[in-house]
């Protein structure tokens, strides 16, 4: 179980992220059109995971804005916002905020927390999915993992974008 923080205070996960070099849990998200999102629509591209809680908070919302610059910068990536949030949240969001390098997936009914056991089982957001970033390569091997250890704390972008340069 990762040990995590949520404004200082001592938060648990299901477990810990999949290993680098092992390969990607399959998973089926919810998009926001309500049509299945599966790791294996995605086979010959680079997918980033971008996890997150709830795009309600500022800082998740601004993970989406980071990881959607990030989109544009590589070719052959797809970069996925994951969160508990339902599929209508991530289409108002990205509607909104002109988010067109994204491509959303509600965990809401979906057994991605369990298989990259980011759900976090306690504390005050106890349900929802921790901060994390998982980066997949083109042969569905994981090539990067950051579980961000403090809940209120953004993502390490530059590394992310080091595992994809």
């Amino acid at each position: 179980m990762a040990k995590i923080t949520f404004d200082g205070n001592p938060v648990t996960t299901l477990g810990d992220l999949p290993a680098v070099g092992t390969q990607a849990p399959e998973f089926t998200l919810t998009g926001a059109d309500l049509g299945e999102v599966k790791l294996s629509d995605f086979v010959g591209k680079r997918i980033v995971l971008n996890i997150f809680p709830s795009l309600d908070t500022g800082i998740c919302a601004q993970s989406v804005r980071e990881f959607n610059k990030l989109g544009e910068q590589f070719d052959n990536t797809v970069v996925i916002a994951v969160s508990m949030d339902l599929p209508f949240a991530h289409d108002r969001f990205c509607a909104a905020e002109g988010i067109e390098n994204v491509v959303t997936g509600s965990a809401f009914r979906s057994s991605f927390p369990q298989d990259y056991e980011v759900l976090m089982i306690d504390g005050p957001l106890s349900g929802l999915l921790s901060r994390a970033v998982v980066i997949i390569d083109e042969n569905g091997k994981v090539t990067y993992t950051e579980q961000v250890p403090e809940g209120r704390t953004e993502p390490n972008y530059e590394g992310a974008k080091a595992a994809l340069s």
